[in-house]
């Protein structure tokens, strides 16, 4: 219970979950069923990149597909950087997992007779994606798992409420120390899981919600736990280019039902870059698409659907027409955005991070299944197949045999927001520009040297910036040594991927030096 006697409130609980995206509120739902759970979450329960997934769940469940077709497609989009392992475990469970989500009231499309309906999208080899409501899969499932979540009477959710600190003792974590509105808080807790999502908001266009701000991967990298393969973001080719953040995406699903990518003349340029023109991997069609750019406007013409637009694509209609768009008969104007962050704190395949007690799922995690770019729609799939197996896990640990000591300490208070928010600007900026699609050595350089400028100015209290900085330079730093180009991480004085570094990760442990392994 909330302790009275104290400015600092202190809270007891088995399991704490820090997020609440598919694989935070799984986890949570999932552990209550052994232990009591803190749900932690910054904003509400439905502010999570899951919230905004229109393309759906990959998983091999259609007729004349299979695990083995998943695996194969899976690790080719990787780039030589998958752990076998991981998409073994992925591509097994993950047909098992979406049945379970069928189960819980999700409201997937079906067939007449009552099988998935089933999409394709890029550098998948079958019709495998299944969908919710057309393209509202993530809302759609947001939606059932909250109300499974509140449902549970040994979930305790908490909203409006950052983590600011893991507390650790004698190298293990024991909770977290967080603002609940304002307030001091400690949560004590026998197991502590990082699912806080991505961090998207380093750069100036991004798909990512506002509270993907690299919170979770700041955290544990403050915590001691180890990180791998940041440098690898994937870049969505078709974000709707407009002048908002974040930006609206248009799934990669509308290529997959026959879109093609235009430039300003009207002329069609994938179908010459790459043999599955539209429907390359993300990183293929994304550079490309910047190449167009640097010439003129890029479209998406999808005006082939005609009316069947609107009705496979519902959400997708609804955000083009609120803009003057209608996609029936107009092309639409796209770029490409930071979309997923494949690398982050590195976990074993039951979730445990390399600090004791201390797990990570979801996007923050790497769990060696992505790769060096992330095949589309694995990522739903991933937070519900490992948010399972951290479940498990946590059923087997033992309580905590004392609780860590309290010392004094206050929320920050953030002295200029103002000058908090030009700083955020500022590294959105110097990361789009640097580390963003296209690398080299001297940008990198002018963006870590950019970042420590910002870092210095950043005004008393800016936490999440501070996070949002620490990402940005891991993210820099790692495409700095990365002296090749891969999946997600492109450089131009290094165009080519060299066998060298195949299978080659660059990782962290703190403040140390970074090793490659």
């Amino acid at each position: 219970m909330f302790s009275p006697s104290s400015d600092i409130q202190t809270l007891r609980c088995r399991y704490l979950v820090i997020g609440s995206g598919v694989a935070g509120l799984h986890t949570a739902w999932r552990a209550s069923q052994s232990g009591d759970v803190v749900l932690l979450t910054k904003r509400s329960l439905f502010d999570s990149a899951t919230a905004y997934a229109q393309g759906g769940i990959a998983a091999a469940i259609g007729a004349g597909d299979s695990p083995e077709l998943h695996r194969r497609d899976t690790l080719a989009a990787g780039a030589a950087m998958c752990d076998r392992a991981a998409v073994d475990v992925l591509v097994t469970e993950g047909p098992s997992r979406v049945r379970d989500l069928r189960a819980a009231g999700v409201d997937f499309d079906l067939e007449l007779g009552g099988a998935f309906a089933l999409g394709r999208e890029a550098a998948h080899s079958e019709r495998r994606i299944v969908h919710a409501h057309g393209d509202q899969t993530g809302a759609e499932i947001v939606r059932a798992l909250v109300e499974r979540v509140r449902a549970s009477g040994r979930v305790r959710v908490l909203e409006l409420t950052r983590a600011l600190e893991l507390i650790t003792d004698t190298d293990a974590c024991c909770g977290a120390r967080a603002s609940c509105a304002g307030a001091a808080l400690e949560i004590h807790a026998d197991a502590t899981v990082l699912a806080t999502g991505g961090c998207g908001q380093v750069y100036r266009y991004t798909t990512n919600p506002a509270v993907a701000t690299g919170d979770g991967i700041a955290l544990a990298y403050r915590a001691g736990a180890e990180l791998e393969d940041m440098e690898f973001v994937q870049f969505h080719p078709t974000a709707l280019d407009t002048p908002e953040t974040p930006l609206a995406l248009i799934s990669e699903a509308v290529r997959g039902e026959g879109a093609i990518l235009i430039n300003a003349a009207g002329e069609r340029f994938m179908a010459g870059r790459h043999p599955e023109a539209e429907l390359a991997p993300r990183d293929v069609v994304a550079r490309e698409v910047f190449r167009e750019q640097q010439r003129g406007a890029v479209y998406l013409d999808a005006t082939g659907l005609g009316d069947a637009f609107a009705q496979r694509f519902p959400g997708i209609f609804a955000l083009c027409t609120a803009r003057g768009i209608d996609p029936r008969s107009q092309p639409i104007p796209v770029t490409p955005a930071a979309h997923y962050a494949m690398g982050g704190i590195v976990t074993d395949l039951a979730g445990r991070s390399t600090v004791e007690r201390l797990y990570a799922c979801g996007e923050v995690a790497r769990t060696g299944v992505h790769g060096a770019n992330r095949l589309a729609s694995n990522s739903l799939l991933e937070g519900l197949v490992f948010a399972e197996r951290v479940a498990r896990d946590l059923e087997g640990v033992a309580p905590l045999a004392r609780l860590p000591a309290q010392r004094a300490w206050t929320v920050p208070v953030l002295g200029d927001r103002g000058a908090a928010q030009v700083a955020a600007n500022l590294v959105r900026d110097t990361m789009w520009r640097h580390a963003g699609i296209v690398r080299s050595a001297d940008g990198l350089l002018t963006c870590l040297t950019d970042l420590d400028d910002i870092a210095g100015r950043l005004p008393e209290g800016a936490t999440e910036e501070a996070n949002l900085i620490d990402t940005a330079r891991l993210i820099a730093r790692g495409a700095l040594l990365r002296e090749e180009s891969r999946g997600g991480h492109y450089r131009t004085d290094f165009p080519q991927a060299l066998s060298s570094w195949e299978h080659r990760h660059v990782r962290w442990r703190g403040a140390g030096a970074p090793v490659t392994s």
